[in-house]
């Protein structure tokens, strides 16, 4: 599967926002492919769990709804300097992506 990337600020109130695109095809299983007429295989993201130091803090369930290379986002007050914080998607297949990065 393809890349997943993050991005971390500093917010007003002091915590941080936490931007995480996960490249992923986000299928449906509804659609069908235009050159066969065959239906495409249901592919899409289950959950993403953020963590702060290896302890997940917060859990997003999406489903077949969300577009193609979803961009999910969220703020963590209780993250400061120094900490690291990691997003984990798990898909309808099984497979996985991850992205870490330290706050700065």
């Amino acid at each position: 599967m393809a890349s997943t990337k993050m991005k971390i600020k500093k917010n007003k109130t002091g915590g941080r926002d936490v931007m995480v695109l996960a490249k992923h095809p986000m299928e449906t299983g509804l659609r069908k492919d235009k050159k066969t007429g065959e239906k495409i295989p249901a592919h899409y993201i289950r959950t993403m769990d953020f963590a702060v130091n290896g302890a997940v803090v917060a859990q997003a369930n999406l489903g077949a709804g969300v577009s193609k290379n979803p961009l999910i986002g969220m703020s963590m007050a209780g993250a400061k300097s120094g900490d690291t914080i990691s997003a984990t998607w798990t898909d309808n297949k099984g497979e996985t992506g991850t992205v870490e990065k330290a706050v700065k």
